[in-house]
């Protein structure tokens, strides 16, 4: 059997063809598994920002002229919930500052005793521990789907499908201050 130069071009370019579209519906598929972690980032962040009125009106009802903390949290969860849901970098940066702002307010919180007492500051105390775990959890998550994401994108010769296809690397979640990395104690012991 005499296969000719056509023929072999054929069989090459079909090759070709499917590496292509094998390495195109990867890119596709890490894609949507960065979205998908971002979405489980989203909607613990959003729980955590809903939960925060509330305690800041708990708060308040004990320690009203602590209102610099008060009004420093307020303002950083308007500023969390104005930025665009895809800013990745933006969101980390205020909530690792929202972090730090709920730590000072659980030590306003400290001073009062009653506060410390009463069954609703517990329990928002309770879900806000909760909560930030699974921010942490979800920030993993999301940070390995990028991880992924970056390296199809980066690798030889992955890299020429998604440049040619125009696939971007994903930001990471990152907290940008060391000091901003540690979970803010919520713990009345």
């Amino acid at each position: 059997m005499d296969f000719g130069f056509g023929t072999i071009a054929i069989v090459v370019l079909v090759a070709l063809a499917g590496y292509v579209i094998v390495v195109y519906n990867a890119l596709v598929r890490a894609r949507q598994m960065v979205k998908e972690a971002w979405s489980g980032i989203d909607v613990q962040l959003k729980r955590r920002a809903d939960l925060i009125p509330n305690l800041i009106e708990t708060v308040k009802g004990y320690a009203g002229h602590e209102r610099q903390t008060l009004e420093e949290v307020t303002e950083l969860r308007t500023r969390a919930q104005s930025l665009p849901s895809d800013d990745v970098a933006g969101r980390a940066q205020v909530e690792g500052m929202l972090s730090q702002a709920l730590g000072r307010l659980f030590a306003v919180a400290e001073a009062y005793p009653d506060l410390k007492a009463n069954e609703n500051f517990l329990q928002m105390q309770t879900t806000l521990e909760t909560l930030e775990s699974e921010i942490q959890m979800s920030r993993r998550y999301y940070n390995g789907a990028a991880r992924d994401l970056n390296i199809r994108i980066e690798s030889f010769p992955s890299n020429i499908v998604a440049n040619t296809f125009g696939f971007t690397k994903a930001d990471y979640f990152e907290i940008e201050n060391p000091a901003d990395r540690a979970v803010p104690k919520v713990s009345f012991s």
